[in-house]
């Protein structure tokens, strides 16, 4: 069946405000008695189901965390971009449209980017009402700064935690439609599974985690904001929490699956320090504006960073990407990381490490300064620590997390960062509607496939999550609700309620069941190594197929000899966890047939087969300009979709940052 994306005819400028003019309108009257399920509090999922409850729907709100407001939305640090063209410095909605595809390597959908770019100016003003503290210049304007793939000054930000302030003002929204019985909140709850009935999303099985408990839970419609899934590579910048189970389960229900290989790799993170690790931490890519990152021109140097002179250290991306410099996009900054660190380039124990060195950006700021009391001569000593406090400043929860970490004083001597697996811009597929390939069933954020093509620009996760949440779900579900105003609250001991829970049941049992001898965490960091090594930075024909073998084979072995202790009627964060990694299991040799498929290099995608003569990504766009949705057909079965791209407005060229 074709794929059906549901792109309102027009101009593009008009699409949005078209379909708004003319979408369908549930009455406030039949709002009240039509019900919505939403998988999720962070930015997407606390946005959409404040905003749905303040429509006058009735919403039941789903988060395993113990409180909505751990959602992992918090741990974005560096900013939320929108088209405010506050420096007048040439920005605008197309500029950020623009900035937006030609980032994401020319493999989004041009009608929602567009959306999404009309939209942000919206998010930053909704936010500010919502009291976040948004950094300020001298005057009271809100601040901008920059960031990897553009050229003009359009990241709003507070401080080094943007995501947390975000969250805590949709929280807030949220919290009041809880406290007005608009939203029903379920926390340390997971959903394990979708319930369509004659073809139409009408509920989940969702399982209370302190006692265990399977329920049952009806809606009219299920909206998925349930982030990403980095944490298939075991070693990621995600929480530990983060998993694919909401999505998977969807897309195991009928929802097809876009672009599953199409992962970001973040280019500021703290370098693997051992085998005893669970997680990355990242730095924001907010650094790389006033940091400058090098290798000693010298291999294998063991000198310290301090005792490197000017003249001896390669500022590679400088050099290589005059126009853009320490700005290119994170998957230009990643893949130039790994070529210097793989020609023996690297610094640090590991030598997989490259420095950020902020000395440049300290003694600039200081000068400033200085200049502002009026002292144009001054000693350096005044100079660097006048300087040290702006950075500070704008900076400085960063700088403290980096030496909490590693020990070092990053004010002193340059951090040592290294890529590593981040943000996911593969996920469900979804129209222009955001509705999956199942009528009813949603998806929001991170979770769906939407906007970032091949490499999201950062500071876009944000606002995507945001502009889903507040500006899109509510005019779009109305559209699909306004057909259900006569379908009855459907009971929950319909046989398919009572056949998804059974499914939920027996999986469970399955795994208590196994009793073998290897843990749940050790069978994850197989599969991240299998992952990583075969699927990730670099791929190539071969290692992919010898990771899906690899990985099918992990899987036998996962389901006879993992260990799970204790039991299934209570609280039990093991057998949560081998939930979890068992759908892993399963989205990990997707993606690697999704990456065998794709025989073109495009984002931070590298296909070893497939590069220019300097060792540049090289697209195929005859090929391979469409979205790849891939449909559930059964255990290590599925049938491939393919949405062409039409580019409208764009047309497609190599990217060049130089």
């Amino acid at each position: 069946m074709p794929l059906n994306s549901k792109i309102p005819a027009g101009e593009m400028a008009q699409k949005w405000i078209n379909y708004k003019n003319t979408c369908k309108l549930v009455n406030p009257a039949n709002k009240r008695s039509i019900e919505v399920i939403v998988i999720g509090t962070g930015l997407a999922g606390a946005s959409a189901a404040a905003s749905l409850g303040e429509m006058g729907y009735k919403v039941k709100a789903f988060c395993f965390q113990d409180s909505a407001r751990r959602a992992h939305s918090i741990a974005a640090q560096g900013g939320i971009n929108a088209a405010k063209n506050y420096q007048n410095d040439g920005d605008s909605t197309f500029r950020l449209f623009y900035d937006t595809i030609k980032g994401g390597d020319y493999r989004a959908r041009e009608a929602n980017v567009y959306r999404l770019a009309e939209v942000s100016a919206n998010i930053i003003d909704q936010c500010v009402a919502q009291g976040v503290p948004f950094a300020r210049e001298y005057g009271g304007l809100l601040s901008n700064r920059s960031f990897g793939g553009t050229q003009v000054q359009r990241t709003f930000y507070a401080a080094g935690q943007t995501g947390q302030q975000l969250l805590i003002g949709a929280y807030q929204a949220l919290e009041r439609q809880i406290a007005l019985g608009n939203v029903t909140m379920y926390d340390r709850h997971e959903m394990l599974d979708v319930v369509v009935i004659e073809g139409k999303a009408r509920g989940v099985i969702a399982r209370d985690l302190v006692s265990g408990k399977l329920e049952r839970h009806f809606g009219h419609a299920v909206l998925l904001c349930s982030g990403g899934y980095g944490n298939v590579f075991y070693l990621s910048t995600n929480a530990m929490g983060s998993n694919v189970t909401a999505a998977w389960k969807a897309h195991k229900k009928g929802a097809y699956f876009g672009n599953p290989c199409f992962t970001q790799i973040h280019p500021t993170c703290i370098p693997v320090s051992g085998d005893h690790q669970s997680k990355l931490t990242l730095m924001s890519e907010s650094l790389r504006n006033d940091g400058r990152i090098w290798v000693p021109k010298k291999q294998n140097d063991t000198r310290k960073a301090t005792d490197i002179p000017e003249e001896e250290r390669d500022y590679y991306l400088e050099r290589r990407y005059p126009a853009f410099g320490n700005l290119v996009p994170r998957d230009v900054a990643s893949r130039a990381a790994k070529e210097r660190c793989d020609a023996g380039y690297g610094v640090g124990s590991s030598r997989q490490a490259v420095y950020l060195d902020y000395a440049a950006a300290i003694e600039r700021y200081g000068k400033i300064e200085c200049n502002k009391q009026g002292n144009h001569n001054p000693p350096m000593d005044l100079v660097i620590k006048l300087g040290k406090e702006v950075v500070k400043e704008k900076y400085g929860n960063l700088f403290d997390m980096y030496e909490k970490i590693t020990g070092e004083n990053p004010y002193e001597t340059p951090m040592r960062i290294y890529p590593a697996v981040h943000y996911t811009m593969g996920g469900i597929w979804v129209d222009y509607e955001l509705m999956t390939s199942v009528p009813g069933l949603y998806a929001l954020g991170e979770a769906n496939f939407s906007d970032h093509g091949a490499n999201r620009l950062g500071a876009s996760a944000l606002m995507q999550g945001l502009a889903d949440g507040y500006f899109v779900i509510p005019y779009t579900i109305g559209n699909y609700l306004a057909d259900e105003i006569r379908t009855k609250a459907i009971p929950t001991d319909h046989p398919e309620f009572v056949k998804a829970e059974k499914e939920v049941a027996d999986r469970i049992e399955k795994l208590m069941s196994i009793k073998g001898t290897e843990s749940v965490e050790s069978m994850h960091k197989r599969l991240g190594k299998i992952m990583w090594d075969k699927c990730g930075m670099a791929r190539n024909a071969t290692g992919l197929k010898e990771a899906i073998t690899e990985i099918r084979a992990l899987r036998e072995e996962f389901w006879k000899n993992v260990r799970i202790p204790g039991s299934a009627d209570s609280m039990n964060t093991e057998l949560d966890k081998a939930n979890r990694v068992a759908d892993f299991m399963e989205l990990g040799e997707l993606m690697c047939m999704d990456a065998l498929e794709r025989e073109e290099s495009c984002g931070g995608h590298f296909r070893e087969e497939s590069q220019t003569e300097d060792g540049e990504a090289k697209r195929n766009d005859e090929q391979f300009m469409y979205v790849a949705a891939w449909e559930f057909k059964g255990n290590n079965q599925w049938e491939l979709h393919k949405e062409a791209l039409d580019y409208e407005i764009m047309h497609p060229t190599q990217r060049s940052y130089k």
